[in-house]
């Protein structure tokens, strides 16, 4: 139930992330962010807010564990839309937080991956991923490098 709480503080983040999230010939565009997280509920929520100054834009995570299923629900909404977007749910194991929910982009249903890699006390690795194919195929479209500030 404590699987976010090396995510507590705040964190320089690199961003990575594809100019159409659905186009593997896209190109990429890189941008730094700034995220405060928060501990709730004796480590069973976690709240970040994440600011991206050179994109004019900010968003909110909500992260829930569920006791009975042992898995977290991520909550993402974006200061551009105003809205909450659906909830990927999943586990960490050896580490490695593998999280997936139904959405869509720009119209299109995708299934969405976010994978938490790669912590330690000072760094941690998210990435997200899109599929159009029933999971057959991803393709990561977004990756952010946190480095405590």
């Amino acid at each position: 139930m404590n699987d976010f709480d090396f995510f507590i503080g705040t964190w320089d983040v690199a961003n990575r992330r594809r100019t159409d999230f659905l186009d593997a010939a896209s190109e990429w565009e890189e941008f730094p962010a700034v995220s405060h997280a928060s501990r709730h509920f004796g480590g069973g929520a976690n709240f970040d807010e994440i600011e991206f100054p050179e994109q004019g834009s900010a968003g909110l995570t909500l992260r829930l564990y569920d006791q009975e299923t042992g898995q977290w629900s991520l909550y993402w909404a974006s200061k551009r839309t105003g809205t909450l977007f659906p909830p990927v749910v999943g586990r960490f194991s050896g580490g490695r937080g593998e999280f997936y929910g139904d959405d869509t982009y720009e119209g299109t249903p995708i299934r969405a991956r976010f994978i938490w890699s790669d912590i330690t006390g000072d760094s941690a690795r998210w990435e997200q991923a899109f599929s159009v194919d029933g999971e057959k195929t991803w393709l990561t479209n977004w990756t952010m490098v946190f480095t405590r500030r």
